[in-house]
């Protein structure tokens, strides 16, 4: 009778000062990613701006507002039951990998056949519907999954992409105007890691985007000349553009299956992530249930699909970070109503246009240093090697993102090149393409075969025999796009790769064969 008493008198605290900092450091990378979306498809695809910023943009925040606000009632159940006032929710935004996949091979690709900025937008909605409904049938297959895989290979997968792409790209966007950016970062990396308090109490995400910026003006009055793009790729404009829900999404649903083969791996790629996820989740100390978080994705993408949206959304890597930060509930409530109500309004544009992008991207530093600290002392000692493992994949997209751009610029006919390059930019391409799954089976393949689990590495192989024969991963497409294995264009490499699965699938389970019985020495 007392336990029941004191559970209905238990109130969480929601709200703490580290929220502040988790709101701006969510936050910061939403606006972000609006901004590269509007600048792709209105500088690139050159979309009327009154359809990104009235209509795709506050269809797509809606997601990151409905998303925020569930993950936050997630923990607010999950304070109660527990009767801890630590808790911190999971964080949720806009999907990087997808943000650019669908600006580039969606939406933008759509407008350039059909001529028709409303129909191109009706096909982005449609696309992201059909990844919203293969999300949530995906979800109830979540927990077993995380129950299945060892937790190094979840926790190892997230700690490389947070190495390779978090951690990556800012120092790009840093080193291009470094003025304001490593005054930010120092300052990040001294009091989110160093420890250094500052006086006051001032939050150190709010610190180091005002001693940034204050850097950054005032070196120009000394003459310096920032680059011309250090203040983002603004998208403003201050007029009110609710995303009410709408069925305009089926007038795209014919042409949408076109990019179905692109569409479902990035969407089957944020339900590993939600499962790594809700794994690094529980290491920090709060073990939420898998299917809770993969659904809330699910029907965030969903109602942002009905209301607009074209990019979907998915739990954040870096949860760690945020509750290391102190952060509660109050960061999630925060950002879905600044990211919601300000995408609705134009104030987002406004701001990402005011704020030079190197002073703001420091954080993301500090969430990735985060991640792979946590995979790190998470692993058991015999397990680390498999974390280097889940590095090349992870590295291999990264170049082969640079190598693309690169092309792209000067112009190379990759046609044109000599049969050894082609065959080298190839495997590049097929190593990259479905990294996440990769890093993860290859882990997964490691670690059984360091604990002698002979028989279940073999089944990694043999599953990713079946993947690599559709494209789930490896897929020689630029786009990542799935295929059959009996359609014309599939290159033999494809066909090498997965019947070389299949021979170290056999290896692996004559080798267990032969040891049955035998202890591992």
């Amino acid at each position: 009778m007392s336990e029941d008493i004191s559970a209905s008198s238990f109130r969480y605290r929601w709200l703490a000062a580290g929220d502040v900092n988790g709101f701006l450091a969510l936050s910061v990378d939403n606006l972000a990613l609006l901004a590269g979306m509007s600048g792709i498809l209105i500088g690139v695809f050159h979309l009327p701006a009154a359809i990104v910023l009235g209509g795709m943009v506050p269809g797509t925040a809606l997601g990151v507002l409905l998303g925020d606000f569930l993950y936050a009632w997630l923990a607010f159940r999950l304070a109660r039951r527990e009767q801890r006032q630590d808790v911190c929710a999971m964080p949720l935004g806009i999907d990087t990998p997808s943000m650019f996949a669908l600006s580039f091979g969606v939406v933008g690709p759509a407008y350039l056949a059909l001529h028709d900025a409303n129909r191109a937008w009706a096909v982005g909605m449609a696309v992201l519907f059909i990844m919203g409904l293969v999300k949530l049938a995906a979800a109830f297959f979540g927990e077993a999954v995380r129950r299945a895989l060892p937790r190094t290979a979840l926790l190892g997968t997230l700690a490389a992409v947070a190495i390779v792409l978090i951690m990556f790209f800012p120092f790009t966007r840093i080193f291009a105007e470094p003025v304001g950016g490593l005054v930010a970062l120092g300052l990040i990396l001294l009091t989110l890691v160093g420890g250094v308090p500052l006086p006051w109490r001032i939050p150190a995400v709010a610190a180091s985007v005002l001693a940034g910026l204050a850097a950054f003006h005032l070196a120009q009055l000394f003459g310096y000349q920032p680059p011309p793009a250090a203040a983002g790729a603004g998208a403003s404009g201050m007029a009110l553009a609710l995303p009410l829900p709408t069925f305009a999404f089926v007038d795209g649903l014919n042409y949408a299956w076109n990019y179905v083969p692109l569409a479902i791996p990035v969407a089957l790629a944020t339900i590993i992530g939600g499962i790594d996820n809700a794994e690094s989740a529980a290491v920090a100390g709060d073990r939420y249930s898998t299917r809770a978080i993969l659904l809330v994705e699910a029907v965030s993408t969903l109602a942002a699909a009905l209301c607009g949206g074209v990019i979907q959304t998915t739990p954040y890597i870096g949860h760690p970070a945020y509750k290391g930060m102190g952060s509660r509930a109050g960061y999630t409530l925060a950002t879905g109503l600044f990211i919601g109500v300000g995408a609705a309004t134009g104030v987002i544009g406004a701001l990402i246009t005011a704020l030079p992008e190197s002073v703001v991207v420091p954080v993301l530093v500090f969430v990735g240093m985060e991640m792979s600290g946590q995979a790190a002392l998470a692993t058991e000692p015999r397990h680390v090697k498999a974390l280097a493992l889940a590095l090349v994949p992870v590295l291999a997209y990264l170049v082969d993102i640079e190598l693309g751009t690169l092309a792209g610029a000067a112009k190379i006919d990759i046609a044109a090149l000599g049969d050894d390059t082609r065959r080298a930019l190839l495997a590049l391409t097929m190593l990259g393409n479905g990294f996440v799954v990769t890093a993860m089976l290859w882990t997964s393949w490691l670690i059984w075969v360091i604990d002698h689990r002979l028989r279940l590495a073999a089944l990694v192989c043999l599953i990713a025999a079946g993947m690599t024969l559709v494209g789930l991963i490896h897929s020689p497409f630029p786009d990542g796009r799935i295929f059959l294995p009996w359609q014309d264009n599939i290159p033999q490499l494809v066909f090498s790769l997965a019947g070389s699965y299949l021979l170290l699938a056999a290896l692996c389970a004559l080798l267990a064969l032969v040891n049955r019985g035998r202890k591992p020495s």
